[in-house]
């Protein structure tokens, strides 16, 4: 098993011994630095996370960060600090820190936010890119699909990419939403300006409104100097808010004004701040009930929600299923060092039957899962969860006659094509088909070994 990679800059040996107790080689591989030299050294691109103390001598752990990230933008970085001001919180996680946490640290809190970072690193490295064999026409930016519904939402992306137009993704979590703001974001004149993205569900009220319009000296305790906030950050690009139903009725008042007026008003200021900023947003909730709730303001929905793109969930656009399965497959086989070649028959089956609740984020997940537990070069329904191998049967619906025909098509093909070592003109003359025939045949049904 591919050992996990943690990277501790720490100038204490305490906390060098702390470490080595909980995270055992035999699972993990622990880089220990005490200062930015040894920092810089040691790091590499691999590393799954950097646990960072603020206090180091001859500098600080967010100077270290920042010289760290100019070769690894997408490093990881999780700070420790004896000294948890809300002033040294806002600066680590405005440059892209995940997490903050104080000594003494709780060993076991330690442990599961590090491994909850390592987990979201291996499932999240731009969850969907594009993979060469799949063709062209099937792709866009980093979104592979082919079924009707997502081709219509690439191309209402495409069609308001580059305008300034608010844009307001929903769809259940594990969707894609992200992917569709940076396809939006890319495709977009705006595509060589600053991309800032925030969640608005996990992170403090305070905190969070600092982090978008930033402070001035002494707007709260910890306030030491004055700090951008990421909406002047972001000027003259775009800024994506995930999770857009958890902001308070302040904030939702505050991101109004920015819609309307095109300026922000930083903490502790009397002086407002011009911005031109596209906005993106983001919901896994129904935010038109969260309006006649009263829990979301109607004014700010209607400016946000100038063009809706609708994330179908992974079940209604099944033929997107093995196209994403074949993506995530030799993705994770190369991660692992595995030579798995494929599916087979009953393992594909399985895929397109099971509802897949947690979107294409689960079906990754079960992909990972498969190809480390493999034991030939071809996976089979061994290896996938028991929540899929358990779940009941897809049934179908009245007036899924073809739809059945062609499944039962597919299944013979496939069935016949397994027995002839995928020759298919021994497959074809089992069929009592002519090969010109059973060729076309693959092609409409999308059968590929």
């Amino acid at each position: 098993m591919k050992k996990k990679i943690i990277h501790l800059v720490d100038d204490e040996s305490i906390i060098h011994d702390i470490f080595k107790r909980i995270f055992k080689e035999d699972e993990y591989r622990l880089i220990l630095s005490e200062n930015k030299s040894q920092a810089k050294a040691k790091h590499f691109p691999d590393v799954d996370v950097v646990i960072m103390d603020l206090m180091i001598p001859g500098t600080n752990g967010i100077e270290i960060f920042k010289e760290l990230k100019k070769d690894d933008p997408d490093i990881k970085v999780i700070f420790l600090t004896a000294f948890g001001t809300i002033e040294s919180a806002i600066e680590a996680m405005r440059l892209g820190a995940l997490d903050y946490i104080q000594k003494p640290f709780n060993n076991v809190e330690l442990e599961y936010k590090i491994n909850r970072v390592i987990k979201e690193k291996s499932m999240n490295k731009e969850n969907v890119q594009l993979k060469k064999a799949l063709s062209q026409r099937f792709s866009f930016k980093n979104i592979i699909g082919k079924s009707r519904g997502l081709l219509k939402i690439l191309e209402t992306v495409e069609s308001v990419a580059k305008t300034n137009s608010t844009v307001l993704i929903s769809g259940d979590s594990g969707t894609g939403k992200e992917l569709i703001a940076k396809a939006l974001y890319q495709s977009s004149d705006r595509r060589d300006k600053p991309f800032f993205s925030i969640n608005a569900s996990n992170i403090p009220a305070t905190l969070f409104e600092s982090m978008l319009f930033g402070h001035k000296r002494g707007a709260f305790t910890g306030a030491e100097s004055d700090k951008k906030g990421m909406f002047e950050e972001a000027d003259t690009g775009t800024l994506f808010l995930d999770e857009i139903a958890t902001l308070t009725d302040e904030t939702q008042t505050k991101i109004l004004r920015v819609l309307q007026e095109k300026e922000i008003q930083p903490l502790g200021s009397n002086k407002t701040i011009k911005v031109d900023v596209r906005i993106i947003a983001a919901t896994n909730v129904d935010l038109k009930k969260k309006v006649e709730s009263n829990e979301f303001r109607e004014d700010l929905y209607y400016r946000l929600n100038v063009i809706n793109i609708h994330l179908p969930p992974l079940k209604e656009r099944r033929e997107d299923i093995l196209l994403l399965a074949e993506h995530f497959l030799p993705k994770y086989a190369k991660e692992n060092k595995r030579d798995i070649k494929g599916f087979d028959r009953r393992y594909m089956k399985y895929l397109m039957d099971y509802d897949w609740p947690g979107n294409v984020r689960e079906l990754e997940n079960a992909i990972l899962r498969s190809v480390v537990l493999a034991n030939s070069d071809i996976l089979s329904p061994e290896t996938l969860p028991e929540e899929i191998i358990g779940a009941p049967k897809r049934e179908f619906k009245k007036g899924d006659f073809y739809e059945r025909i062609d499944e039962f098509k597919k299944d013979l093909i496939l069935d016949s094509l397994e027995r002839n070592n995928w020759v298919q003109k021994n497959a074809s003359e089992a069929l009592g088909l002519k090969p010109t025939t059973l060729s076309e045949l693959m092609k409409r049904l999308n059968i590929q070994k």
